[in-house]
């Protein structure tokens, strides 16, 4: 089995998880998966992928598992208690491959949320295992990786730059994003303060990394009370879930310019700091800290998450551009887990519907929309003041 425990995931699945079992159990939801890069088929791997989905049905939580679960505070014994009768169910997986490679997930949300990672995960496993040099890929990914720890040791002397991994939708494969963690950590010590991937987070004794992702805030379109409140209808769920844990929040699936608007004084104050995911790292970091002195609250004592397309030259150039003014961490993912000398599949699977009504994504970064409905795409544009 390509994905052999629940855990295999990211962090923020299961922090999204409790908050759906929570608030919104009866949500239904639809997600659809999309391959960015326009040369790659997926079609001739169409039985392996269902097979390995089918071999997702087997899986359940080991009371281990359960126990390091209990260990993390701000998780509630019911929904720990929840994912011991947790199992997924292939069926409300779809794959079409008539025309193209397509694939849907449709269902309850709090049992179809953990699909999106080890689908992604394992259809990058099983694309790569077909490649003619997987070996000389396979050799060539090590070179690249002590050749970023020997300049992220050089670059960062006496400088308090660390990061956390946050590649397992896009890693090359399992075995190689643990080889990636344990030389990490070995190498880097303190430097790399966790994963987001929740079972290496267990083997690897490292803090696992995550709060929210866009599909919470796609969702709260239709689950909040107005779509213009719906961001900070999100904001306050979130609050009144975790009571001050988890105080990192997601700034783009409306762009900056709206986030900014309903992130008021209260939510400045309330929030620990926020992650950047799309657009210009600067741009967005000199804004931030802009808007917090705009509400006279001091921007040193507030975080700054990066996680868009991150490698160390990036990174270092942020974190030397934003330290002593603002507290910066980074989520680097595909350059850490899939960075082979070949063109990394650019995989994701976005929510598209909830309670049969269309949810949109409204990226800094053009590419990254994504909208079942063009009308639908129209009026919320209009709704939040973004340009048509």
């Amino acid at each position: 089995m390509i994905i052999d425990s629940l855990l295999d995931t990211d962090f923020y699945k299961f922090t999204m998880m409790q908050t759906v079992l929570h608030q919104f159990p009866g949500a239904m939801v639809e997600y659809k998966f999309q391959c960015r890069n326009p040369n790659i088929d997926l079609r001739p791997y169409a039985n392996e992928i269902k097979q390995a989905i089918q071999d997702l049905a087997a899986l359940s939580c080991t009371k281990e598992e359960l126990d390091y679960l209990r260990t993390i505070r701000f998780f509630k014994s019911d929904f720990v208690e929840f994912l011991r009768i947790f199992r997924f169910n292939p069926e409300f997986v779809t794959i079409n491959t008539q025309d193209k490679f397509e694939l849907s997930i449709k269902g309850p949300w709090l049992h179809t949320i953990l699909f999106e990672i080890p689908i992604l995960a394992l259809i990058n496993e099983i694309y790569y295992r077909h490649q003619d040099n997987y070996k000389a890929i396979r050799l060539d990914g090590e070179k690249r990786l002590h050749d970023k720890i020997k300049m992220v040791v050089e670059n960062t002397q006496n400088e308090a730059f660390v990061f956390s991994e946050f590649g397992t939708r896009r890693r090359f494969s399992k075995e190689w994003q643990g080889l990636v963690l344990k030389v990490l950590k070995n190498k880097l010590g303190e430097q790399l303060t966790g994963t987001s991937n929740v079972y290496f987070a267990k083997k690897f004794q490292l803090k696992p990394i995550g709060t929210m992702a866009h599909e919470y805030l796609q969702a709260c379109q239709t689950l909040g009370p107005r779509l213009i409140y719906s961001q900070q209808f999100a904001f306050e769920r979130w609050a009144q879930e975790y009571r001050g844990e988890l105080g990192i929040i997601l700034t783009d699936v409306y762009g900056l310019e709206a986030f900014l608007k309903d992130f008021d004084l209260y939510f400045c104050k309330l929030f620990d700091g926020v992650r950047h995911d799309s657009g210009d790292p600067f741009v967005f970091g000199e804004k931030m800290i802009a808007h917090y002195e705009a509400h006279r609250i001091d921007a040193r004592t507030k975080t700054l998450v990066f996680s868009d397309n991150l490698n160390f030259d990036i990174a270092l150039q942020i974190y030397h551009h934003f330290k002593n003014r603002i507290k910066v961490a980074f989520g680097i993912g595909t350059y850490l887990t899939n960075d082979m000398g070949i063109p990394a599949m650019q995989n994701v699977i976005k929510m598209i519907y909830c309670n049969g009504h269309p949810v949109a994504k409204v990226s800094d970064t053009p590419g990254k929309t994504m909208c079942p409905d063009p009308n639908y795409l129209r009026y919320l544009k209009q709704v939040f003041g973004l340009e048509q």
